[in-house]
């Protein structure tokens, strides 16, 4: 038998137990899924309800206040960030609970959060049955939910069952410590495939590394049809006044139609509603020059009260196309609105692992918007990276100006090979 076909043969052979080998090891992103399912039906009360929204809605335009700040457009998601620190939240004990919970605005406790959230996924995920998207495709508002933990690191069941039964979250394994930076690709793949490759990169080159050991992700999709889309024909350039006075030249679109519309001291608001019915968007436009003052009084109760407000109402709408990307480090901000404790050495993160050697050392949020005659295209996500503490101690200062002795040993055996002292070293 020529020597060719005796290595087919063996090649032959050998595949089965290659094969079996290969599939012993633990495949980048595995899924290790809690022995719990997700609830598909949770009991929250109807008060548990309006709490959950009423705390969401508090908290994002608080989040709002410290964002306004950033230079130029501002998007964000602040649902989806939410949703990251609710899972991040479930994890939390003592301090660290207390002051994520006052800084995002959880009304309701621990028990009954994780299933309010899961109540609230269950309701969106029904809206736009038989609507229309933005691009001639079905309506879609997608959100999912993933945790990505280090190879061989252990965490508590309980931690992972909440995840399981409320946020549909399994725990993907992933090797953070040897291969940080595929890790990171294989996280920013999953992100731009949950948003239709709307939000890319999420984690930037330096976000995770060998510390990191749980990373916890949201991801949101929306695209939907106006439900009275604008005409094409009707668009056309018109001025857009800046605030520092300056003016650009920038495609309007325009419409007559029966809008939700009030106006009040200093502004006017208008709501658009989306194809179905069920979700709309609501522009706040502040009168000319009072825009900064309207931004700093913009709260949810305000909100509440302008949309309450508005009535059917026969409205020429002018309004430009848009389209932009946000991006932030959400650290800062999180960290200034009362939750310091969490991004610190003293966090207390028991709740996943059972010791508190874990702490978050950020919080990344993209948020992506295109808004033209057709509908809305927006998609956020939101990573929590949860790293071991690292202990940072002050350097010891030694100085060596006056007499001192040494020696020289094996180290091995702890004999001293040699002693010595000195008292002058320009002798």
């Amino acid at each position: 038998m020529n020597k060719g076909l005796i290595a087919v043969l063996v090649l032959v052979l050998l595949l089965p137990l290659i094969a079996s080998v290969q599939m012993s090891q633990p495949a980048a992103g595995e899924v290790l899924q809690s022995d719990k399912e997700r609830i598909t039906s949770p009991d929250v009360s109807t008060s548990e309800q309006e709490l959950l929204v009423k705390g969401n809605s508090a908290f994002a335009f608080e989040l709002y206040q410290e964002l306004k700040g950033e230079e130029g457009n501002l998007f964000y998601s602040p649902y989806s960030i939410s949703l990251a620190l609710a899972m991040t939240y479930a994890g939390a004990r003592n301090e660290t609970a207390e002051q994520m919970a006052d800084t995002l605005q959880f009304l309701l406790d621990q028990e009954r959060l994780h299933p309010a959230f899961n109540w609230l996924d269950a309701e969106l995920a029904r809206r736009g049955e038989g609507a229309e998207g933005k691009d001639g495709e079905g309506f879609r508002l997608n959100i999912v939910n993933a945790i990505w933990g280090q190879k061989d690191y252990e965490f508590l069941a309980d931690f992972l069952g909440v995840l399981a039964e409320n946020y549909g979250a399994g725990l993907r394994i992933l090797d953070f410590i040897t291969e940080t930076e595929k890790s990171r690709l294989i996280i920013n793949e999953w992100v731009s495939d949950q948003t239709e490759n709307c939000i890319n990169d999420l984690l930037p080159q330096g976000a995770i590394d060998a510390l990191t050991r749980l990373v916890l992700t949201n991801a949101i999709y929306f695209n939907a049809a106006w439900e009275y889309p604008f005409d094409k024909e009707m668009t056309a350039d018109y001025s857009f006044y800046l605030l520092d006075g300056r003016q650009v030249t920038v495609p309007m679109m325009k419409q007559m139609e029966s809008f939700g519309y009030t106006k009040g001291e200093g502004y006017q608001a208008v709501e658009l509603l989306y194809d179905g019915g069920e979700l709309s968007m609501v522009i706040l436009l502040p009168e000319a020059g009072q825009f900064q003052a309207f931004e700093e009084t913009l709260s949810a109760q305000q909100v509440s009260n302008i949309i309450s407000d508005l009535q059917s109402t026969e409205v020429t709408l002018t309004m430009p196309r848009f389209e932009f990307d946000s991006e932030f480090s959400l650290k800062d901000a999180l960290a200034d609105m009362d939750m310091p404790i969490a991004f610190s050495g003293a966090a207390d993160f028991s709740g996943m692992t059972g010791n508190r050697e874990l702490f978050i050392s950020d919080v990344v949020h993209k948020a992506f918007v295109a808004v033209d005659e057709a509908g809305t295209e927006a998609a956020a996500a939101t990573a929590v990276i949860i790293k071991l503490t690292a202990v940072s101690e002050t350097p010891v200062e030694v100085t060596l100006d006056h007499p001192f002795i040494f020696l020289i040993r094996d180290i091995e055996t702890g004999a001293i090979l040699f002693i010595g002292r000195v008292v002058n070293p320009a002798a």
